[in-house]
């Protein structure tokens, strides 16, 4: 409808405007008008409606606006979320919120054939009953969001489980109190992304905030910068590497954990299935728990002489021991390789610091050589080629030192050869040299 426009007249009292009557009528159409395209967007909920609205058949093309506190206690009601989804909006977290303190009771539950999008904004959730859970939920295609915005899960007993959605959202979330676990259960072929978040208050016990449930699997990535204290016993998440698709998805950046007030970086209940070296795993710049540094070395534990037949001729440095340490997403699968077993990053940094003992005056060279998986072919990274120093006594040796860029994809590995450039003496790797690869 056409706004009415009231008519006031030229000039205060000179009669020449709308009458009362028809005045008061623009008013009332103009009011209608607004009210009616309020009502097509929006549902206002109250307790005294809310077996009408929110716990009721939602309508999946309106924005339910909570008027206050919302109490499902004693109602026998829920929040069944049909496959259009539900849009819920409260005025802040600190005015407007859904509670229940019913025993074995769940607040948002999905119909036969499962539920669609499940967005909230400036709200707090209470659900406190024994047995009792927040979510019961089930996409209903596997390709639907739950999303919380500046939502306070407070005192939950649980908050349930959710299974098969196709990404999770929390933005300003809070959990104080009680024993807010959340189950991701089933195929996500999205990830879930906390940002902004804290947790404080919780109850002791043996639960952890995110834990994977029956089926559990996440194509895309777990992503958390959260500021939490735990108290005895409850972990951060209980993942497994091997529910992640994809190398360095666990993204943990900027996260400040602490256990009843005290950092412990060395705490393994934490993330009790999953370390920072795990190929999953891609942790950055926390406070309170282990950092990933992808690379790793190898070094010469027991020496072996590399035979030479061959003037100038390149063949692989031996060693009769070979040691690798800290491998974070790389492995030693023979001899003094390094392979990368992740995707991401794949730009590295080789250090090594050999000291290789042949005949004295001979020119000996160490090369660092890449294998490219997708190739199937190696190439030269670096040649280095020092004298052989006539040093006094029986050990004549020469000295490298290395450090040189070099880009690494997924199952590509560095290894190391010499030569010997105008003799064939052979050429032994003393103890203690040592090869290291590092992201850059």
């Amino acid at each position: 409808m056409t706004q009415e426009i009231l008519n006031f007249g030229v000039t205060a009292n000179d009669k020449t405007g709308d009458k009362y009557r028809p005045a008061f009528i623009k008013v009332s159409n103009n009011f209608d008008d607004l009210y009616s395209k309020l009502n097509d967007s929006e549902i206002i909920v109250k307790q005294s409606n809310l077996a009408e609205t929110l716990g009721g058949a939602i309508d999946s093309t309106k924005v339910y606006i909570l008027d206050g506190i919302i109490d499902f206690t004693g109602t026998g009601l829920n929040i069944e979320v049909p496959a259009g989804g539900v849009n819920i909006i409260g005025s802040t977290f600190a005015i407007s919120g859904l509670k229940c303190t019913d025993g074995g009771y769940s607040l948002y539950t999905s119909p036969v054939g499962g539920s669609g999008d499940v967005l909230r904004e400036r709200l707090f959730v209470e659900i406190t009953g024994v047995g009792s859970q927040v979510y019961d939920l089930t996409d209903a295609t596997g390709f639907h969001a739950i999303e919380a915005d500046r939502v306070n899960y407070n005192d939950c007993t649980s908050l349930g489980t959710i299974t098969n959605y196709r990404q999770g959202l929390e933005t300003g979330t809070g959990r104080f109190g009680g024993t807010p676990e959340l189950t991701l259960a089933g195929n996500w072929v999205g990830g879930y992304f906390i940002d902004v978040s804290i947790v404080r208050g919780l109850t002791a016990g043996s639960y952890s905030l995110y834990k994977a449930g029956a089926g559990f699997a996440m194509a895309s990535r777990f992503r958390s910068n959260q500021n939490i204290d735990l108290p005895a016993g409850v972990s951060f998440f209980d993942f497994a590497p091997s529910q992640f698709a994809n190398p360095s998805t666990v993204q943990l950046d900027s996260v400040i954990i602490t256990r009843a007030g005290a950092f412990d970086a060395t705490d393994p209940d934490y993330t009790p299935n999953m370390t920072a070296g795990s190929l999953s795993s891609n942790w950055t710049n926390n406070t309170g728990m282990p950092n990933t540094f992808e690379g790793g070395s190898v070094g010469v534990t027991t020496e072996s002489t590399t035979t030479i037949t061959s003037d100038g001729v390149f063949v692989d440095l031996e060693a009769t021991l070979w040691t690798s340490a800290d491998l974070q997403h790389f492995s030693n699968p023979s001899g003094n390789q390094l392979k990368h077993l992740g995707n991401t990053p794949r730009d590295y940094k080789v250090i090594a610091s050999f000291v290789l003992e042949s005949t004295q005056n001979n020119s000996v060279a160490l090369r660092v050589s890449k294998f490219d998986s997708s190739a199937s072919s190696s190439s030269i990274v670096l040649t280095q080629t020092r004298q052989v120093n006539n040093l006094q006594g029986g050990r004549d040796v020469a000295f490298f030192n290395i450090n040189i860029n070099t880009t690494l994809d997924k199952d590509d590995y560095i290894f190391l050869e010499v030569a010997n450039i105008g003799a064939t003496n052979n050429i032994t790797a003393e103890a203690d040299s040592y090869m290291i690869v590092e992201e850059r």
